[in-house]
């Protein structure tokens, strides 16, 4: 009787995601920390949560999809922003120390490909230009390398940190191995870095995920890609119906189940799958579509019964 009480109780806090009436409010710190994709959507979930709830703080950090596991599964951080799944090497490493997790999809990203503002030659590059540009053997300096009309204007490169969960899947879709890329190129897990970079520079090129595209329209030039099936750009739609291939992907947020076991962290979680998609409006991002909330949902569902019940 106590544990369905109990179960009750947290139900009701996370379902209001707010202190309410016969609820104890909420307070305590909850930390965060991984890529610096997802980061931006784990700051505007916790804006609106902490406005509903004044005692929680949530505080957020931006060390890379890998840096951010290395945390997690050390038992440093209650949750873990991954812009890649955890792999079989981090999840030992969660194992050896006793770390315990469940893991949640909250929003849909494109890689975005982008371009300075003053490149105005190039609207599109397929997969194979990609590869010919960033893989590791490849010694492309130039544009006019790449493809044959393209100007002589050297080209700089900008892209993510090998600790990066966007560097992981990019090489992976593109290059056919996870972290094979050539060495030469402004390496950041700051995605305004690579922002800057590339619009200082007339030749430059880099990637990150939609939302640092979305934020910085006016800086850059979206560059379409075509896998096969022609040029598109990644979009809500294109994202959402998968049709901006390959480099399309799902964004996680894993949480540390003692963690979770905590009423104030249960409900930040339940608060982001009730405000999904206002939260992802904000940040930027793609929201989840009808299927990914409903089955993440069903997942919340289960883990407050795995952890409370």
């Amino acid at each position: 009787m106590k544990k369905i009480i109990a179960l009750a109780v947290i139900g009701a806090v996370v379902l209001a995601a707010s202190a309410t009436a016969g609820v104890r409010a909420l307070g305590g710190t909850i930390t965060a920390d991984g890529s610096s994709t997802v980061g931006p959507y784990t700051i505007a979930a916790a804006e609106g949560f902490q406005k509903k709830n004044t005692g929680v703080r949530v505080t957020v950090g931006i060390s890379g999809t890998g840096g951010g596991f290395e945390r997690f599964c050390r038992g440093e951080t209650d949750l873990s922003d991954a812009s890649r799944p955890m792999k079989n090497s981090e999840a030992i490493l969660c194992r050896d120390n006793g770390v315990k997790w469940i893991a949640f999809t909250v929003a849909n990203d494109g890689i975005s490909v982008v371009v300075n503002k003053q490149n105005t030659w190039v609207d599109c590059l397929t997969t194979a230009e990609l590869k010919k540009i960033w893989e590791p053997s490849s010694k492309i300096s130039n544009w006019k390398d790449v493809r044959s009309g393209f100007p002589d204007v050297p080209l700089k490169l900008f892209g993510p940190g090998t600790d990066s969960g966007t560097f992981d899947f990019f090489t992976e879709k593109i290059n056919g191995k996870a972290k094979s890329s050539r060495p030469d190129y402004l390496a950041t897990e700051n995605d305004n870095i690579i922002v800057q970079g590339v619009e200082g520079e007339k030749g430059g090129l880099g990637y990150f995920g939609f939302s640092y595209y979305e934020e910085n329209a006016d800086k850059l030039n979206l560059v379409k890609v075509d896998g096969g099936k022609g040029c598109i750009a990644p979009s809500i739609e294109t994202v959402q119906k998968a049709t901006y291939k390959p480099l399309a992907r799902p964004l996680f947020i894993y949480a540390k189940l003692p963690s979770f076991k905590r009423p104030e962290v249960a409900a930040f979680i339940g608060y982001i799958f009730n405000s999904e998609k206002a939260i992802a409006k904000k940040a930027g991002f793609i929201s989840l579509t009808d299927p990914q909330l409903k089955k993440a949902r069903y997942q919340y569902s289960q883990a407050l019964k795995r952890a409370f019940g």
